[in-house]
């Protein structure tokens, strides 16, 4: 039952995915932004790990039926939806891979704890979490400097996402608790978050962030 139910979570993760990538290869045609041509390929990388996850999981209910899905099709999805999590950040403009800033810096050590040198998709999830983190933090201080409303909800979708990964990592600790179900609702519900003010960048042409 937990397997169908995460089936039918990654297929929605994958078409919300899709959606939100295609609406920013939209604005990208209407404004010609970089950030936003960063942003379709953030997007239809998050969609296109969530498809080969769900892949996964419905080869394994309807053809070879052993009750889990395939360590390694799990981890080449995440490690797919890590490079849409990198091109999120890269909106930003970074120029190395942590800022500057010491404070920002800091949110480096928050997930080394995270790191288990045992299994790849925990480093992984590791490496999605720290890029999602500096997301939130850099879109939480432009909503400071620009007070855009619209901030704050791509900031709330980041951490969501950024949740969901802690979670997901987390669900190695209690396998057989439902973590792993709640890790990707998580990140669906934080793409649908995302979803709001892309949707208004083809319609009217407004700046998804300051650097755009």
């Amino acid at each position: 039952m937990e397997l169908f139910l995460e089936n039918i979570l990654n297929l929605v993760g994958f078409v919300v995915g899709i959606i939100i990538g295609t609406i920013s290869y939209i604005g990208f045609r209407n404004t010609g932004s970089p950030t936003l041509f960063r942003l379709t390929l953030a997007f239809y990388s998050i969609g296109i790990g969530f498809f080969i996850m769900w892949a996964g999981q419905t080869l394994d209910i309807f053809v070879y039926k052993t009750g889990h899905t395939e360590r390694w099709v799990q981890t080449f999805g995440i490690a797919v939806q890590t490079v849409g999590y990198f091109f999120i950040a890269f909106s930003h403009t970074i120029k190395s891979f942590f800022p500057k800033s010491n404070y920002l810096r800091s949110i480096g050590i928050m997930p080394l704890f995270l790191i288990s040198f045992i299994s790849i998709e925990n480093i992984i999830r590791s490496i999605s979490f720290i890029l999602l983190a500096y997301g939130a933090i850099e879109t939480l201080l432009s909503y400071f400097a620009s007070r855009r409303k619209t901030a704050i909800l791509v900031a709330c979708g980041l951490w969501a996402l950024a949740i969901g990964e802690f979670l997901g990592w987390y669900y190695f600790v209690f396998p057989q608790s439902i973590l792993n179900v709640v890790s990707i609702a998580t990140k669906i519900a934080g793409l649908i978050m995302l979803f709001i003010p892309v949707t208004k960048v083809p319609l009217t042409k407004i700046k998804f962030d300051e650097n755009i």
